[in-house]
């Protein structure tokens, strides 16, 4: 990986990273314990921007933002998984298990390389590994007095 050294080294986590195959962008995710501003941001594109035109590792034109994780924070590794249990979480899967691909629900547990979500009442227990994408559900209650997801 090319991206998180240098963004960790900057004294950020980096989240995670998404590409826009479609829309040819690259997205990087940083946060930081006291948050992140627009500074954070412009700092840490001008360092990776200078990493990715030495090492070339995407072809072709493509566009580089760089933001904070926001009220919807994607779920990269199993470690947010842990970090956010007890919000509530949307889960896109790779394929359906009991049917569907998407849930939407309280984030109970994660442990063993598998989450579990209840929704509406009935838990859901699923493989890490079939998650596609995940994301927080933004709870603006807690926003609106100052607090990030899982504090």
């Amino acid at each position: 990986m090319l991206i998180e050294p240098v963004v960790v080294g900057m004294g950020y986590e980096a989240v995670g990273i998404e590409f826009d195959q479609h829309r040819r962008i690259l997205r990087v995710y940083i946060d930081h314990p006291d948050g992140i501003t627009v500074h954070d941001c412009s700092d840490v594109s001008y360092q990776v921007s200078g990493v990715l035109d030495v090492e070339e590792p995407i072809s072709g034109h493509y566009n580089l933002e760089v933001s904070s994780p926001g009220l919807d924070r994607p779920l990269f590794k199993l470690e947010h998984f842990v970090q956010f249990v007890g919000s509530e979480v949307r889960v896109h899967l790779r394929q359906a298990i009991d049917g569907r691909r998407n849930f939407k629900g309280l984030l109970l547990s994660s442990d063993g390389g598998q989450v579990t979500i209840n929704v509406d009442g009935e838990s859901y227990t699923i493989p890490y590994d079939s998650i596609e994408t995940a994301r927080l559900v933004p709870d603006f209650k807690a926003a609106a007095k100052g607090k990030r997801h899982g504090e």
